[in-house]
């Protein structure tokens, strides 16, 4: 039989030890709780501090994009909201033009309509030139100059860059096409344009329509107005091959002419000579289309120099609008599109949040539980100290 003695002195130091430990795992658990982590440096735990760090990190960056994100959310927004108010005013200009072809006004009746309508015109062309908070152009496309339309006495021009950036998972453009919404609209009825000759007087026209497609030819065409014995006829000519379409028809106001795929209905009472020019259609910017239906009516000397603008005008205008609102239904799926990178945002923000929180947060009914533990054996550890304290031979003796 082996007999171990245990000296008073080591006994001592072994309750001292485990008073001590247990101590300090009292205070660390207190610790916890007061900061409801369970890591509270590094070296408590190397690994959930690493996953807590490197969701911390990534928090921040979807909070930096959210935040980008915000601003191109407010310029979009601005450039819509602003396509909307241009889309106004083109309306009340076309009405202004309809107005203008009233047969019973004059001529300084349609100079004030005329002024009325250029104000309209400036009024839009300051919407093109919209900035954002940051001073930057709405619809500057791809440049970044600071006034990307120019009035110029040729007319306006665009100085910004065509196109518009691309995108990303996190972000939308900030800026729109201003070239697209502004400077590509069809002149005529956007395959072809009727205008008069210059020096015709009595004859003017709608804008024409497409009849078969597959017969146009994209040339360009002259109906010429005889009159003679009391009787008007007309002759097409194909002024890019020189050849004569149709020759000698009888004229009637307000019937058709069709040729080559294209039909077109003319009005008035022609004088020998007047001439109707067919041209293919072209591109031009919105402020042409806006400036030539403000000259026409301004400085049209003849009801069917008035009737001939407005014809055309309203086509361009038309198609002017149905540019601009082309752009304005991109700007909304922009808006679209950034509520849903915002809601995919948040649930993002919401995952690495719960991985932060499984990695360094305590839990609280744990901790609780553990520190009520720890205080319990705490207590016991003082009352067996205080138990190898009375054992000594003196008390014996004494």
């Amino acid at each position: 039989m082996t007999t171990t003695r245990l000296g008073s002195a080591n006994t001592y130091d072994t309750a001292i030890a485990q008073i001590t430990s247990r101590q300090a795992q009292l205070a660390n658990l207190q610790d916890q709780l007061t900061a409801s982590k369970k890591i509270l440096r590094p070296s408590d735990d190397p690994t959930g501090a690493a996953q807590a760090e490197r969701a911390i990190t990534r928090k921040a960056r979807v909070a930096t994009d959210e935040r980008a994100l915000e601003v191109q959310r407010n310029a979009v927004s601005t450039a819509e909201s602003t396509l909307g108010d241009t889309m106004t005013a083109l309306q009340n200009f076309r009405t202004l033009a309809v107005q203008a072809g009233n047969s019973s006004l004059t001529s300084t009746d349609r100079a004030s309509i005329a002024q009325q309508m250029q104000t309209l015109r400036n009024q839009i062309l300051g919407y093109a030139n919209t900035t954002d908070s940051n001073g930057q152009p709405l619809f500057g496309g791809l440049g970044s100059t600071a006034a990307p339309f120019t009035d110029t006495a040729g007319g306006v021009t665009y100085n910004g860059i065509a196109g518009q950036t691309a995108g990303s998972a996190v972000s939308v453009p900030s800026t729109l096409d201003g070239s697209a919404a502004f400077m590509n609209v069809p002149t005529g009825n956007g395959v072809f344009a009727v205008a008069q000759a210059s020096g015709t007087t009595g004859v003017y026209s709608d804008a024409g329509k497409v009849t078969d497609p597959s017969a146009v030819t994209g040339a360009n065409y002259s109906i010429v107005f005889n009159v003679s014995g009391g009787s008007t006829t007309y002759n097409v000519v194909n002024t890019t091959s020189g050849a004569t379409v149709q020759s000698g028809q009888p004229y009637v106001s307000g019937q058709a002419i069709a040729f080559d795929g294209i039909s077109m209905t003319p009005s008035g009472t022609p004088a020998n000579g007047d001439t109707l020019n067919v041209t293919p259609s072209k591109t031009t910017s919105l402020f042409n289309v806006l400036d030539t239906a403000i000259a026409g009516i301004r400085d049209a000397t003849t009801s069917s120099a008035v009737g001939q603008s407005v014809a055309q005008s309203l086509v361009q205008i038309d198609a002017g609008l149905s540019r601009v609102s082309s752009s304005r239904g991109a700007a909304g799926d922009l808006l679209n599109r950034v509520d849903d990178i915002s809601g995919r945002q948040s649930d993002r923000t919401i995952q690495l949040e719960a991985d932060r929180s499984r990695a360094e947060d305590l839990d609280m009914t744990k901790g609780i539980s553990d520190f009520q533990t720890q205080q319990t054996a705490y207590s016991a550890a003082l009352g067996s100290y205080a138990q190898i304290q009375k054992q000594s031979l003196f008390n014996y003796i004494s």
